[in-house]
C-alpha cells in the first residue's frame, strides 16, 4: 500500500475519477477542486509550509480545520459541503490505497435548518418579465431568457447552455442537460415561445454579428440592420412559424391547419432536412453550415458569444432595482417560483420533481410549503371556529 502520494497529486487523481467514472459536471468538479484546495492550503500552513501526505492528516487536524471554518464565520452549508468533499476524497483514497483509514468518519456536519426558498408572487413575476426594454436588442433577449427560465423551470446554467438542436419547439419541448450531465425534457409555454420567436427573428443575428460591427448601439433599427441568417430563417419557418410565415403568399384559400401540417411533416424528416433541403445540403459546405448552426448557442451576449450565468445575474439585478422588487431575487428565484406556483395550482410533487430534474424527491419536497394566502383559505374552509366568523 503506497501511502506517500503527495496531497496535490491525490487531489488531481480524485478529480479525474469524478470526471471519468462519476461523470459529474464540470461545475461540480470545480466546486470539489475549490474545497480541496482550500483544505490543502490550511494543512500547508499547519505544517509550517510543508504539505503533508493524505495519510499524514488525522481526525484531530480535521477537527481543527472545522473549527477554523467556524471561527471564520463560514455558513453551515459551506462547512457541510467542504466536509462532504473531504469524505469523498478519503473514501476514494482508501479504494486506491494511498489513505490508510478515513479520518473524516469522526466528523459530524453542523446542524442547520434548510431555509425556505424565496418565491415571487405571480404579480411580481409579471412585473419582472415586463422589465426589459423591447426597443433594445439586449432587452428583447433578456425578455426571452426570463420567460424561458420561468416557463420551463430551468437553472440559469441550463438556459444559457441551450443550443439550437435543443429546441424542439414544435413539440413545446426543450432538451436540457442538467446537473450530473443528466438529460431531461422541459415544457415551454406559449408566452415563452413567442418571446423566443421575437428574439430570434429580430435581435439574435444583430447580437451575433456585434463583434464584427459597431452598429449595435443603433438600437432603433436593429431588426432591419441584421435580418436572420439563412439557416436561422429555415429554423424559424420549421419550428416557430408566425402567421405570416404560414401563409406567405396571402392565399386565403389555404387554412392555417393545412399549412401547419406541411411544417409538421418537415419536422418529421430529420428536424427540417426535407427532400428539397437535403438536395441543397448535398453541397458539403451547406451541410457543414447547417450542422454548425444547430450547435450554436441560442442566447448570445453583446459581443456575439454565449451568455454566462453571471451576465444573466447582473442583468436581473438591474431589472429588480427598476421594479422595486426584493433585492434577494436571483435567476434561481424564477425556478423556485415555477415549482411553487405549480404546487399551489394542484400539481403533484412527483411531476414537479421530473420537470425540475431532481434526482431525489427529498430535494423537491422543500416546495411543499404553500403561500400564506393558500393556507388561510384552507383554514377558513376547514376549521369549524373559522367558519363561524
Amino acid at each position: 500500500m503506497n501511502t506517500t502520494v503527495p496531497l496535490q497529486r491525490a487531489i488531481e487523481q480524485f478529480l479525474v475519477y469524478l470526471d471519468v467514472e462519476r461523470n459529474l459536471s464540470q461545475l461540480t468538479i470545480k466546486s470539489y477542486r475549490e474545497d480541496l484546495e482550500a483544505w490543502r492550503e490550511y494543512e500547508t500552513l499547519c505544517h509550517s509550509g510543508e504539505t503533508p501526505t493524505p495519510d499524514g492528516v488525522d481526525a484531530q487536524e480535521l477537527r481543527g480545520y472545522l473549527l477554523a471554518m467556524q471561527e471564520s464565520e463560514y455558513s453551515k452549508a459551506t462547512i457541510s459541503r467542504r466536509l462532504a468533499s473531504l469524505r469523498g476524497f478519503y473514501k476514494f483514497g482508501e479504494r486506491e490505497g494511498w489513505a490508510n483509514g478515513n479520518p473524516t468518519r469522526a466528523l459530524r456536519n453542523p446542524r442547520s435548518r434548510r431555509p425556505l426558498p424565496l418565491v415571487l408572487a405571480s404579480d411580481d413575476v409579471l412585473k419582472l418579465l415586463s422589465a426589459p426594454d423591447l426597443a433594445d436588442p439586449l432587452g428583447v433577449r433578456d425578455r426571452a431568457i426570463l420567460e424561458v427560465i420561468y416557463s420551463a423551470g430551468l437553472r440559469v446554467s441550463e438556459c444559457v447552455g441551450l443550443n439550437f438542436d435543443d429546441l424542439l419547439l414544435d413539440e413545446d419541448l426543450l432538451k436540457i442537460r442538467g446537473k450530473g450531465r443528466r438529460e431531461r425534457f422541459a415544457f415551454i409555454g406559449s408566452h415563452a415561445k413567442e418571446a423566443l420567436r421575437v428574439y430570434l427573428e429580430t435581435a439574435r443575428q444583430y447580437l451575433r454579428d456585434a463583434g464584427k460591427t459597431t452598429r449595435r448601439r443603433d438600437r432603433e433599427r436593429f431588426a432591419s440592420e441584421a435580418p436572420p441568417s439563412r439557416e436561422l430563417k429555415r429554423f424559424l419557418a420549421v419550428f416557430l412559424p408566425s402567421d405570416a410565415a404560414l401563409n406567405p403568399q396571402g392565399n386565403d384559400d389555404r387554412t392555417i391547419e393545412e399549412t401547419t401540417a406541411e411544417y409538421v411533416e418537415e419536422r418529421r424528416r430529420e428536424r427540417g432536412l426535407t427532400a428539397s433541403f437535403a438536395r441543397e445540403l448535398n453541397d458539403p459546405d451547406a451541410r457543414a453550415r447547417w450542422e454548425a448552426f444547430l450547435k450554436e448557442p441560442v442566447f448570445v451576449n453583446k459581443n456575439g458569444g454565449r451568455m454566462s450565468t453571471r451576465s444573466v445575474g447582473r442583468k436581473l439585478e438591474g431589472y429588480i432595482a427598476e421594479k422595486g422588487l426584493d433585492d434577494r431575487v436571483s435567476p434561481h428565484t424564477l425556478r423556485h417560483s415555477f415549482a411553487t406556483h405549480l404546487l399551489d395550482a394542484g400539481a403533484d410533487i412527483r411531476s414537479i420533481q421530473e420537470m425540475l430534474g431532481h434526482k431525489n424527491i427529498v430535494t423537491t419536497q422543500i416546495y411543499t410549503h404553500v403561500s400564506t394566502a393558500t393556507l388561510h383559505a384552507v383554514y377558513e374552509r376547514a376549521h369549524p371556529r373559522a367558519k363561524l366568523h
